[in-house]
């Protein structure tokens, strides 16, 4: 009787805990979400500030990006489709629709890209002289914050 009890109460912990555990994980995609959000949101306002805009160019940038990340909805819902039918290809190990549907990736990726860079060079054409000065060194600035990230994570004793 004792081990039957026991039993119970071991598969009752066992699966308490694994219920837990599924509800921690469900709910880190979303907090991913906000702390990325937050994290774009607070990087535009450091550069903004590092780069020293007025009102009106932080007012321009701000409503440039919304425009884009509008217009880029309908490329992203497309990219979410081909993501979902790459990963039926690649189950069904179906080699001829994962090139198909890989260049098709590639090509919204492209589009993506080409409307952000578009937005940047309208932003990047406002900025004076002294600010474009500043903003040519911000990916030098980011290659070397990665670089060290990376080595930090390489090497977690030396933090």
């Amino acid at each position: 009787m004792k081990n039957t009890w026991l039993r119970f109460a071991a598969a009752a912990a066992i699966a308490g805990g694994m219920l837990l555990a599924a509800q921690e994980v469900s709910s880190q995609p979303a907090q991913a979400a906000v702390q990325r959000q937050q994290r774009q949101h607070d990087g535009g306002a450091r550069i903004a500030r590092y780069l020293n805009l007025t009102p009106a160019q932080e007012a321009r940038a701000r409503t440039e990006f919304q425009t884009v990340r509008q217009s880029a909805q309908p490329v992203r819902e497309q990219l979410k489709q081909v993501r979902e039918a790459m990963f039926q290809a690649v189950q069904a190990n179906d080699a001829a629709g994962i090139d198909r549907l890989s260049a098709q990736e590639a090509n919204l990726k492209g589009h993506i890209s080409a409307m952000r860079n578009e937005a940047f060079a309208r932003i990047y054409s406002t900025l004076t002289p002294e600010q474009r000065a500043k903003a040519d060194q911000i990916p030098v600035h980011i290659r070397q914050m990665r670089q060290r990230r990376m080595e930090s994570h390489q090497n977690p004793n030396n933090g």
